[in-house]
């Protein structure tokens, strides 16, 4: 068995719902540690967090990743019991498989092939780890950045392991992500009998054509980084479960998924403008989960293209699409930001799997990206 496979098996093996880390990180730690780093835990009520650093020099180099799985689903519907790792057909099974223990485990080994061939390598290698990642997100990588800000340890590159592939392995590298903006608005009416519509306000008519109006807005165009935003409604509740009451109020959720050419501010204003128009009683809650960031092309882009030529032969797409993930807390902070990882045919799924071969090598590339910027 090969190390990465080992080490990916091992990891998958550890229950670690999020925010447990179920040991995950100590067994991390431990193979830094034995290779020169400096290992800091940081631990924020249930979430577990790991910084560890080798060497002191700018520049620094971070792995970022997440040791929190989803939660497995009816375990009876899995082939292979979730956390019990198991090889069939050149295919690695178990929760955590792509997203993103086999990752973690590729850094790891590659660090270690790096380290024993360039022990005295330029610059620093840091690994910034949490189980707070598929969680609110809030006691996590956020955390971990407060922490490296009052030290004043600067990130200047950053690969957040996340699954990035789709066909095959580095087909696609994220460069950066678009923003996340939801929100909860409750549109108020008046409750009364569906007979007497006269003596009540239909808050689910009121909000209809309002609603079709958002549906129907062209919010910005995109560029040529980021697709145009986006506007979906995710929930509706209304209603008391009878068939002859008009609900007294209509709550709706949804979600922007919006580019640079508009900021969360502008979109607020534009829904305030749009609810003004309509005449609507409401209360609105918004929660901003990041914003839209982009890595322009420069050395970390620039090596991580390299690298994955130099390992698979072919090119690499940078891409913007996609959900967000931890990339969107440690851009801010002046970092370039990648994300590269295995395929994410089947992440979050029954079944989750990756192929072996490319935990193999994503740990190659994974090395040649540290060759191409530390030495």
């Amino acid at each position: 068995m090969s190390s990465t496979l080992e080490l990916a098996k091992d990891l998958i093996s550890r229950q670690s719902i999020t925010p447990k880390d179920e040991g995950c990180q100590q067994l991390m730690a431990e193979r830094l540690e034995s290779i020169g780093f400096t290992i800091t835990h940081l631990k924020n009520g249930d979430v577990t967090n790991l910084w560890a650093r080798r060497g002191t020099e700018a520049p620094l180099f971070v792995f970022a990743g997440h040791t929190d799985v989803v939660p497995t689903g009816p375990e009876a519907n899995w082939t292979y019991p979730p956390f019990e790792p198991t090889e069939h057909n050149g295919l690695l099974y178990g929760r955590g498989a792509a997203d993103m223990k086999g990752s973690l485990a590729s850094m790891i080994i590659a660090s270690e092939n790096f380290i024993r061939e360039h022990e005295q390598h330029n610059g620093s290698i840091g690994f910034l780890i949490t189980s707070d990642e598929e969680g609110p997100a809030v006691e996590g990588t956020v955390a971990v950045l407060e922490h490296l800000a009052s030290a004043n340890e600067k990130i200047d590159w950053c690969l957040v392991g996340e699954p990035s592939s789709t066909e095959k392995i580095g087909d696609v590298v994220k460069n950066g992500r678009r923003g996340s903006l939801g929100a909860v608005l409750t549109i108020h009416g008046k409750q009364g009998h569906v007979a007497y519509p006269h003596l009540a306000q239909n808050p689910i008519h009121q909000a209809a054509p309002f609603l079709a109006e958002l549906v129907n807005t062209e919010w910005d165009k995109g560029n040529a980084s980021f697709p145009a935003t986006s506007f979906q409604i995710s929930n509706i509740h209304s209603g008391t479960g009878a068939t002859n009451v008009i609900p007294g109020d209509i709550e709706v959720m949804f979600n922007f998924r919006f580019s640079t050419e508009v900021t969360d501010k502008e979109l607020k204003q534009r829904v305030t403008t749009i609810l003004a128009k309509y005449d609507l009683k409401y209360n609105i809650e918004w929660n901003l989960s990041g914003n839209p960031f982009l890595t322009e092309k420069g050395r970390l882009v620039e090596a991580t293209q390299d690298a994955i030529k130099t390992v698979t032969g072919y090119e690499t797409e940078l891409s913007t699409a996609g959900g967000t993930s931890d990339g969107r807390f440690i851009a801010p902070t002046g970092a370039q930001v990648i994300e590269l990882g295995p395929l994410n045919k089947t992440i979050h799924q029954i079944d989750e799997n990756v192929s072996i071969a490319d935990l193999e090598q994503l740990s190659v590339i994974y090395e040649q990206i540290l060759k191409n910027l530390l030495t």
